[in-house]
């Protein structure tokens, strides 16, 4: 399925757009169908409220992020550090064009204190799906120019998750290397080991950014936007889960 579908496809499921679809269609079956219209629209006005809600969204996030942190030991015999682009921050005028998100940023920068503290070579990996300049790019660029961290190798074409293993693995088997520290975020790490062991790799799980450490507090039983993004991550995350079990590497 083309990269572009699969975003819209999960735009409209995902929260807001889904369970705010679902009271729509709710609210105009409610003159043909008043009880199935007013519980549909219940049922989405209900399931936003509570997907906006970090008491509730707080634990489906943490229940995804079921990777330890990397103990540096088991690093050993690692022959390359492999880090995932998460996004591009489009146009920014600061930086006079595109650069790193805040997601990638986070990920560069534990993949460059791993590589001081290990000295191993560094891959890159993620293209531009939606035009501009291809995240891999500008992760070398920042990782070098900002962290001091020399990059040897630059995967630019991927748009998602699995391609990111197809293209980065023939990279590394011709420089001989079979066993990588894979930096993404917690949330993200078992969908991406699952791809890179497809691909041939043996993979050693060196997470960052989690999401879940802090304890609640009463604010998190309002809903919000960080609660909406919680819950969105979370639900992508077990959807991206289910269609890696069904397809086909």
């Amino acid at each position: 399925m083309p990269w572009i579908l699969k975003k819209i496809l999960s735009a409209l499921v995902l929260p807001p757009a889904g369970p705010l679809l679902l009271a729509v269609v709710g609210l105009l079956l409610v003159r043909r169908r008043p009880r199935l219209g007013k519980s549909l629209a219940w049922t989405g006005f209900i399931a936003l409220w509570l997907l906006s809600t970090p008491a509730v969204t707080k634990p489906m996030l943490a229940s995804i992020e079921d990777v330890l942190p990397l103990d540096i030991a088991r690093a050993k015999g690692a022959q390359a550090i492999v880090v995932l682009g998460g996004g591009s921050y489009r146009a920014a005028p600061e930086y006079g064009g595109d650069t790193v998100s805040r997601w990638s940023l986070e990920r560069i920068r534990y993949a460059a204190r791993l590589q001081r503290e290990t000295g191993l070579p560094l891959l890159v990996s993620g293209g531009a799906p939606l035009g501009g300049v291809a995240e891999g790019r500008s992760m070398r660029a920042a990782l070098e120019r900002e962290f001091g961290a020399k990059v040897r190798w630059v995967e630019d074409a991927s748009a998602d998750t699995r391609e990111n293993a197809r293209l980065s693995a023939p990279m590394l088997r011709e420089a001989g290397v079979r066993r990588i520290l894979l930096v993404t975020h917690a949330w993200h790490m078992q969908r991406a080991l699952g791809e890179f062991a497809a691909a041939g790799l043996e993979i050693v799980a060196a997470p960052t950014g989690y999401e879940t450490g802090a304890p609640p507090t009463p604010l998190d039983w309002l809903p919000g936007p960080g609660g909406l993004w919680a819950g969105r991550i979370a639900l992508n995350e077990r959807l991206g889960r289910l269609v890696q079990r069904i397809t086909p590497p």
